[in-house]
């Protein structure tokens, strides 16, 4: 297991918490929490060890693309690969953006 930390630009709070994906089903699971005003921080828990590199570049081009509200986002990933965590992470962010209870 590895342990990674990443840090974002961001705007205000995000407005709820937020749960997508069960870890123990063999899949993806984010948790979002309102974050610290102007920062997204990033949390990654991986099965597969040395990937800090594709975890980097998967999270900036999600975090690049607009600008979004001030997160602190959990992820644990059972070796997910980069187009599923994109998946589970726009999940997420039209999960956060619903009115519907999460």
């Amino acid at each position: 297991m590895e342990q990674l930390r990443f840090e974002y630009a961001a705007g205000q709070p995000a407005p709820r918490r937020v749960l997508v994906g069960v870890v123990g089903s063999g899949d993806l699971e984010v948790i979002i929490e309102p974050g610290e005003e102007g920062k997204t921080l990033v949390d990654v828990t991986t099965s597969v060890n040395g990937y800090s590199r594709v975890w980097d570049a998967q999270l900036t081009r999600v975090f690049s693309a607009e600008p979004r509200a001030a997160m602190k986002i959990r992820i644990h990933d059972f070796g997910a690969t980069p187009g599923v965590v994109g998946m589970r992470l726009a999940e997420a962010f039209e999960a956060l953006d619903s009115k519907e209870p999460t």
